[in-house]
């Protein structure tokens, strides 16, 4: 995500080289700390939502599943009360719910994924926030007396300061279209054979597990 890209960017920034090349180091190393500063609450934020989400989506996992269940427990009533056209219809239900729970599983362990890299994320940015204000006074005191002594000239600090600039500006935009694709294989349709095929393959599940169900109930 875009968030996190900004947040790596100034992580891996290096603040000498940063105050080195910048025409105004004060000014230079003020922002960085400003930009870490909105950067670090911003990822606060995403981290409290995405723990939110999470939440949300283990509760719908738990439901599905409980749903699931349901159906199964109602699909052993009809088989007890002899019905089987109903007892079929409870399985499918239960299959159906059971695939439900499948892709709220998935979600729910991605979602899992995410907190943690916004947790790394955040973490990483708290150290290099408390770097670049422990080394702020030592760095602009290090370039002013590289000033005075000669050792960079305006030219080479001011193309360093656009060259940084530039460099911060495609390091934020390396990864804004990097998050489209994921799902895509996924939308294949099938043609009708296979669809043809996949309910023969249904109904054959709908008779196995009916048919283990009836067993379980005479055996029990």
């Amino acid at each position: 995500m875009a968030l996190l890209e900004r947040v790596a960017t100034l992580v891996r920034a290096n603040l000498n080289d940063l105050v080195d090349k910048a025409e105004d180091p004060e000014k230079m190393i003020k922002q960085v700390i400003l930009d870490m500063e909105n950067q670090l609450l911003q990822v606060k934020t995403q981290v409290a939502i995405s723990i939110a989400d999470q939440h949300v989506l283990a509760k719908k996992l738990q439901e599905s599943e409980d749903n699931e269940k349901q159906w199964i427990r109602r699909a052993e009533m009809a088989v007890q009360k002899q019905d089987d056209n109903l007892a079929r219809a409870a399985v499918e239900r239960s299959m159906s719910s059971k695939t439900v729970s499948d892709n709220f599983r998935q979600q729910v362990e991605d979602q899992k994924t995410q907190v943690e890299n916004l947790k790394t994320a955040l973490l990483k940015l708290e150290q290099k926030l408390e770097e670049a204000k422990s080394k702020s006074d030592m760095l602009i005191a290090q370039h002013r007396r590289s000033r005075a002594l000669g050792k960079a000239t305006d030219a080479g600090r001011a193309m360093g300061d656009n060259s940084n600039a530039a460099a911060f500006d495609r390091m934020k935009n390396k990864v804004q279209h990097t998050e489209a694709a994921a799902m895509a294989s996924s939308e294949l349709a099938a043609d009708n054979v296979d669809e043809k095929f996949a309910a023969l393959e249904k109904q054959d599940e709908v008779e196995r597990l009916l048919s283990e169900l009836k067993t379980k109930l005479k055996a029990g």
